[in-house]
């Protein structure tokens, strides 16, 4: 049984038959709506780009480092700062992270000059790990019974998030300019953060190691666990072949023989939004029939999927489109049903370590979709999208592999 508990103090009092109710009804919600618009703020900035360079006076490639800048604070965070979920009250470091993600938007929004910019996009990133609190904190309050479902419902808001940011991001830049759109989500996050104060209980710490233990006890957790090395890296090959599609999709539509703009992408986006609905289902199944079955058909579902986009350009332009669609849908379930997967392995590992265990697996979740982007982008450029597709499907056969023989990693 977990140790972490609800504080008598709660601003909301809470018995633990209320506290479950509550959090079926509204509770998941919140947390499932604050994860979502949390790490959106990290992918806002990229359809803006061409817009907000002409707008400030810098160039495309200056610009770029933007996003580069928000994906580092992001990893820089996750690495640092979602172990102290384990130590303080999960409440009070969101609370922080919270108004801070508010100011780093603001700041954003107004600044003058990428000089500005830049280190307001850092700071975007590294409080956008408040997702990452959030996750872990619908672990500890769900369930036993119903945690996969519960966790699966908060990553569909998370993953969610991710998927449709870019779309409305371009949407409102377009209409009202990019400066708008940090500002409307600078509003969604205090909203956030005004309803985390209200409504969410306060949890009481699992350890009381001092900061620089607490970051060692990730390699100490590493070395003991095999299940959670096998997740972590199942995960991180899964994460390869997601980015290496993501990154490379508007590229590829734009050229020959599509000549596509960047809204049919966003359109692909919204497909695989589609997918990203069934992660609760895939958390219902992991707690009826064990999250291993669920990792592997996840995983075998990414294979599949890719293996039928390397096979789409033999086929004519509109099966092509249709192709990608449903490949975009297929593979997109196979990633998230096997994270809402993993996350119920490795929660069951230390119920008094989750942040930290959730850390290491996001942690390498980032390394995977990092490589998948910069070798994909190597693999576009040299060899064409076939390559790309190809290469993804390796990642998900391997990311099986790891699944399917557990004397790997041990």
């Amino acid at each position: 049984m977990s140790s972490t508990k609800l504080l008598p103090d709660s601003p909301v009092a809470m018995t633990a038959q209320s506290t479950e109710q509550s959090l079926s009804r509204f509770l998941v919600l919140l947390m499932a709506t604050g994860a979502g618009l949390s790490v959106a703020s990290l992918y806002y900035s990229q359809p803006m780009l061409g817009v907000l360079a002409s707008d400030i006076g810098t160039s495309g490639q200056a610009a770029g480092m933007v996003p580069t800048l928000t994906q580092l604070g992001y990893a820089l965070g996750i690495l640092l700062l979602a172990p102290l979920g384990d130590r303080h009250d999960r409440r009070n470091i969101m609370l922080f992270k919270a108004g801070l993600l508010v100011l780093a938007l603001l700041l954003a929004g107004l600044s003058p000059s990428l000089a500005v910019l830049l280190p307001a996009s850092l700071l975007i990133g590294v409080s956008a790990t408040l997702a990452q609190d959030i996750v872990p904190a619908a672990a500890t309050l769900a369930p036993e019974a119903q945690r996969g479902k519960v966790v699966g419902t908060v990553m569909t808001g998370l993953l969610t998030g991710i998927l449709l940011s870019r779309v409305i991001s371009g949407v409102v830049a377009e209409q009202y300019g990019w400066r708008a759109m940090f500002f409307i989500a600078a509003c969604t996050i205090l909203l956030i953060g005004l309803a985390i104060r209200r409504f969410l209980p306060r949890f009481q710490p699992s350890t009381s190691l001092p900061y620089h233990a607490l970051l060692g006890s990730l390699f100490t957790l590493w070395r003991k666990h095999g299940a959670l090395r096998r997740a972590a890296i199942a995960q991180g090959l899964l994460s390869v072949g997601f980015s290496a599609f993501w990154s490379t999709l508007a590229i590829m539509l734009h050229n020959s023989p599509f000549h596509m703009g960047s809204a049919a992408s966003g359109a692909f986006g919204l497909a695989g939004a589609a997918g990203a609905l069934a992660a609760p289902l895939a958390g219902h199944v992991a707690d009826r029939r064990g999250p291993e079955l669920v990792t592997r058909v996840g995983a075998g579902l990414a294979a599949f999927a890719f293996v039928m986009l390397s096979l789409a350009p033999l086929c004519s332009m509109q099966v092509q489109l249709i192709l990608l669609a449903a490949g975009a849908v297929l593979f997109d379930l196979g990633v998230q049903a096997s994270l809402i997967a993993h996350q119920a392995v490795i929660y069951r590992i230390d119920p008094a370590a989750r942040s930290r265990l959730n850390a290491i697996l996001f942690v390498c979740m980032f390394i995977g979709m990092s490589l998948g982007s910069v070798l994909a982008s190597v693999l576009l450029a040299s060899y064409g999208w076939c390559a790309v597709t190809v290469f993804a499907a390796i990642a998900s056969l391997l990311a099986l592999a790891v699944r399917c023989w557990k004397h790997i990693l041990l």
